[in-house]
């Protein structure tokens, strides 16, 4: 089922709408993939086919730069970043990779100065957030455990 879009503020343009909607955020992740793709740390976090997880990461950047939840929250729930990253080890030089991959990304892209500095931002801190291995013994910040399972299953 097609939603309406969110109900705006009169007045207000969000980077969504200013940079021309799903279209412009899907072609940002196919170019931050094309990085992926051959870095030697990101890769194998990956899946085998890259293609199948643009339209859940454009999907979600579309929703936190303002399209609204049908992006992404509608269909697969609050985003917890931390959570859905916590099984992949990120170091430094992880977040370092992945953010250089983005930001050639975002950079390409043809935004005005002001749209790429707020983006630009957003992901140099929420690149940040996702490191869970310590820089200084390596141990790993979160924990994933394997779900017990429930009774009756």
């Amino acid at each position: 089922m097609k939603r309406d879009k969110p109900p705006r503020l009169e007045g207000v343009t969000t980077i969504f709408d200013s940079v021309g909607g799903l279209e412009w955020f899907t072609s940002l992740v196919e170019r931050f993939y094309e990085g992926v793709a051959t870095d030697p740390i990101l890769r194998p976090m990956y899946p085998e086919d890259l293609a199948s997880s643009v339209p859940n990461t454009a999907g979600f950047l579309a929703q936190y730069f303002g399209g609204g939840s049908q992006y992404y929250s509608d269909e697969r729930g609050h985003p917890r970043l931390r959570v859905r990253h916590a099984p992949f080890p990120i170091d430094q030089a992880a977040r370092d990779a992945w953010l250089g991959h983005m930001l050639n990304a975002v950079r390409s892209g043809g935004l005005s100065p002001e749209n790429e500095e707020v983006m630009v931002e957003y992901f140099e801190r929420s690149s940040q957030f996702l490191v869970n291995i310590e820089p200084e013994d390596n141990r790993r910040r979160i924990i994933v455990k394997a779900a017990e399972p429930s009774e009756g299953s």
